[in-house]
């Protein structure tokens, strides 16, 4: 259970800041989000000091010299790198965890850890006891689903028999793909024989955030509407963005319901929950494809961002960026900046395949934005040498897709709209300083 500690080779490195990097770079990314959750677990175990945080510890270790693909499925797991997090920064604090929170109970939710050692002994078909807090008479075994109990409990025991079966609060249920009573699995959404099968994440307390997260199951039409967009852009980044179907296939492993806005859809990924991304109902594939590749960048440069900086320490200075509503630090900049290579590299590729206009002026906008913020980047002073080669290398993508032709029409209508955002952000927030 000991984490390693990692590094990126020289030449992964180089493509991944040059917008890319495939499957072999996310065999290294993947590795050390991995070892970043043994480590926080780890931390977990340590700090909170009780038997039984430190039994489940044991019983997880125990389990990975039998089955460590079992263990390392359920550490991967988005929502188990959230919770550990929670709960580590708690007991650092040695606060706790909040009544409200969805991770209170004994040891500020540290005894959570029983039920992730629970998971991973239905994964590994390997029988154990374990306790795990079961908030409002459930109990969460990440990356499996929900044990429904008759009552709430601080801490109920586990008992997980070798064929997947789990005994808790009077519940005796077979703990795999199929709902039954006391137990609702994860939904899965897969594409047929294609390679990509994903959990829908609607059950975990610690799935995302509880501003944006929606509040219940997604309900079944609109999994199917979720299921029929992944399908066909799918189809669509087998074709024509292969890059981006490895790294997707390789490093995302669960969607998560989110709120949509007023108007189109809302996505986002947070570097504490590696492997998910956080979604409304798309409306189409195409528009799942392109937020793919924009959220599968975020993913990949946080997993850099955990391996080296590429940043000095914050000043306190706030810039604009060309697709927020609100001042943003360095921090949020690079990510954007990334985020949008990938995009304009999407629509790039995309506008040789349809007809229609959109698609030039997706990549005639985004191509410029993101060049214009890496220019930020480089003028400010803040990047550190390894800040300053990666930016650069996504600066010299950028430039050479600034020479390609754009359609008239297209680019008057990219720029357009650039324009009323910037109007539109200097009328919320004011003079542009940097």
């Amino acid at each position: 259970m000991e984490p390693r500690s990692h590094r990126l080779p020289g030449e992964v490195l180089s493509r991944l800041a040059a917008g890319g990097g495939g499957a072999a770079a996310m065999r290294h990314l993947v590795a050390a989000e991995r070892s970043k959750h043994r480590l926080l677990v780890l931390g977990v175990a340590r700090l909170a000091g009780a038997k039984e945080v430190e039994h489940a510890y044991d019983v997880l270790a125990g389990i990975e010299k039998k089955r460590p693909d079992a263990v390392d499925a359920v550490l991967g797991h988005p929502a188990v790198g959230g919770w550990a997090a929670h709960t580590v920064q708690a007991l650092t604090r040695g606060d706790g965890a909040p009544p409200d929170d969805p991770a209170s109970g004994p040891y500020g939710g540290a005894a959570q850890l029983g039920a992730v050692a629970a998971a991973a002994a239905v994964r590994a078909g390997v029988a154990c006891r374990t306790e795990a807090p079961a908030p409002r008479g459930r109990v969460t075994l990440p990356s499996l689903g929900q044990l429904v109990l008759p009552g709430a409990a601080d801490l109920v025991e586990l008992r997980v028999h070798a064929d997947g079966v789990v005994e808790a609060g009077g519940r005796r249920v077979l703990a795999g793909e199929r709902e039954q009573p006391g137990w609702e699995p994860l939904a899965r959404i897969r594409t047929g024989d294609e390679g990509l099968s994903l959990l829908v994440d609607d059950l975990d307390p610690h799935r995302w955030t509880s501003e944006t997260v929606v509040d219940g199951r997604l309900p079944a039409a609109e999994l199917r509407a979720w299921q029929a967009c992944l399908d066909a852009s799918w189809r669509m980044l087998l074709r024509h963005h292969w890059t981006i179907a490895q790294e997707l296939g390789a490093i995302i492993t669960v969607l998560t319901p989110i709120r949509p806005p007023a108007q189109g859809m809302n996505s986002a990924s947070a570097a504490g929950r590696f492997g998910a991304i956080a979604m409304s109902t798309p409306p189409d594939g195409r528009w799942l494809a392109s937020t793919f590749a924009h959220e599968v960048q975020h993913a990949k440069l946080g997993a850099v961002l955990d391996v080296m900086d590429l940043l000095e320490p914050d000043d306190g200075r706030r810039y604009y960026a060309p697709w927020r509503p609100d001042p943003r630090p360095l921090s949020g900049l690079i990510q954007g900046a990334y985020a949008y290579l990938g995009v304009a590299g999407f629509w790039r590729r995309q506008r040789a395949h349809e007809t229609d206009l959109r698609p030039h002026i997706e990549f005639g906008r985004w191509r410029e934005s993101a060049h214009e913020v890496t220019g930020t980047l480089l003028d400010s002073g803040r990047l550190n040498a390894a800040g300053k080669q990666f930016v650069t290398a996504m600066r010299t993508t950028l430039s050479a897709w600034l020479t390609e032709p754009v359609p008239a029409e297209a680019l008057a209508a990219a720029r357009a709209e650039a324009g009323g955002h910037r109007e539109a952000w200097i009328a919320r927030n004011g003079r542009i300083t940097a």
